[in-house]
């Protein structure tokens, strides 16, 4: 994991289960820790690690905006009608 600055875990279901990548909380956090000064505008983050998964999330600020991408896998696709 030398090529991310950091790692970031999520549990959910009152910590029974671990989700391996998410790109909201990557988000919220990229958020808290550029305005703090604890991270660079553009970075790469793990998660998924302690799961036996690579994930890796590209966190990028443009103004007051944070960017979040990287790969994924699709395991659901769907539409709904509003």
């Amino acid at each position: 994991r030398r090529d991310t600055q950091f790692e970031l875990r999520a549990f959910i279901g009152g910590g029974m289960y671990e989700h391996p990548v998410t790109g909201s909380l990557n988000a919220s956090v990229a958020q808290w820790l550029i305005a703090v000064g604890k991270a660079p505008p553009s970075y790469v983050a793990s998660q998924g690690h302690a799961l036996g998964r690579a994930g890796r999330v590209y966190i990028e600020r443009r103004g007051d905006t944070v960017w979040v991408g990287g790969e994924v896998a699709a395991c659901i696709h769907g539409e709904v009608l509003l």
